[in-house]
């Protein structure tokens, strides 16, 4: 186990606990344990801990430094292969990030990339990240990887929009992940799933402003893993770049993604509120004349309401090689007003079933020439 903490403090009280109430040291036995003196922690991340189940406690505000050259590894705080952890107390972990956002290069990501992290997760079990905020961190907020049964409830993002690549929460081959009751305000997804994540839900998030909330993208790299089991419920977007999306790379590696189910969101001045792009190309960086080999499966988007600041509300763009299969439509209600038009619905390579309400009605509109590229 290890926990690793390179950091400049600012009004900051970490406490460790035990899960299971221990009698401490001086009056009334508060729970207070010593992990050093008990169990012979180490941020060596080889000492183990694994009989000691923790609750780590932060009050106050935890400040990184604004230099990104003082960072070694491109992340800040991480919380590796511990079992029964939980992260709570109100506190704020700040990157101090504003800085980084202006360097050179920043906007096209290939800076960015070597950026810190704010909080990493790496291989925890049975996980609760609950009344904590990450604030300006210089890239991710919150990363996921390779963890199993992981919570986050009255989780709190705070970034300005311009920030580039700063997802809120980022998951990757991760299993029962949760995202609960929690406000996103990032300049990126403000969830994004990766490849080998299985059986999320995401249920309760405000996001805005950000990019929504995306699954992708996926099939850019080789040997990635299936995403299968996702469900984003009551979930509000307000002022974000997209909706509810899933995004995938044309012309790069094959994968899968199934059974991603949207329902009962609410989106405010959304520009893509609905998206399905598998023509995804950023930065002009993909063979965008390749039809994506990621086949999309058991997908519904239901009770979808609201606003969009463009025209195409929906817009559903799969693979002409492996059309998307079994794709619902259900009660959609957005509107959108304007010198462009009302809302309209564009569909590619896909038959969808279609109930309810359909405005836009599903599909009426034929996809340009150049679709309109997104964030």
């Amino acid at each position: 186990m290890a926990i690793q903490f390179n950091f400049v403090s600012s009004m900051l009280i970490l406490v460790l606990l035990p899960i299971s109430p221990v009698k401490g040291q001086g009056e009334g036995g508060g729970g207070v344990i010593d992990v050093v003196a008990n169990f012979g922690a180490k941020a060596d991340e080889k000492t183990d801990l694994s009989k000691a189940p923790i609750e780590l406690q932060v009050q106050g505000t935890v400040k990184a430094p604004t230099d990104p050259g003082a960072f070694k590894e491109p992340k800040w705080i991480a919380f590796n292969r511990i079992e029964n952890f939980k992260l709570s107390g109100g506190g704020v972990f700040d990157g101090q990030g504003t800085t980084a956002y202006k360097r050179e290069g920043c906007k096209g990501h290939d800076y960015c990339g070597s950026l810190p992290i704010n909080l990493r997760f790496d291989f925890l079990t049975n996980t609760m990240i609950q009344d904590i905020t990450t604030k300006d961190s210089k890239q991710f907020q919150a990363n996921v990887l390779g963890c199993k049964n992981i919570t986050f409830e009255h989780f709190t993002v705070s970034a300005p929009d311009e920030s580039p690549n700063t997802d809120g929460i980022h998951i990757g081959r991760s299993d029962g992940v949760n995202a609960l009751n929690s406000k996103i305000k990032t300049g990126d997804d403000c969830v994004s799933i990766g490849d080998g994540s299985k059986n999320l839900v995401i249920n309760g998030v405000t996001c805005g402003p950000g990019h929504g909330i995306s699954i992708g993208s996926l099939g850019l790299f080789k040997n990635e893993e299936p995403v299968d089991g996702v469900t984003v419920k009551n979930c509000t977007m307000t002022n974000t770049s997209n909706g509810v999306r899933i995004k995938t790379w044309p012309g790069a590696e094959p994968g899968t993604c199934s059974n991603i189910h949207f329902e009962d969101i609410t989106v405010t001045n959304v520009s893509s509120p609905i998206i399905i792009d598998q023509k995804y190309c950023p930065w002009n960086k993909c063979k965008i004349n390749e039809e994506s080999k990621v086949k999309l499966s058991n997908i519904s988007f239901k009770n979808i309401h609201g606003t969009s600041t463009r025209p195409e509300a929906v817009k559903i763009i799969c693979s002409a090689t492996l059309p998307c299969e079994n794709v619902e439509l259900a009660d959609i209600e957005i509107t959108h007003s304007g010198p462009t038009g009302p809302a309209v619905s564009q569909c590619s390579n896909v038959k969808p079933k279609v109930s309810g309400k359909q405005n836009p009605a599903a599909c009426s509109a034929p996809i340009p020439a150049k679709p309109t590229p997104t964030a």
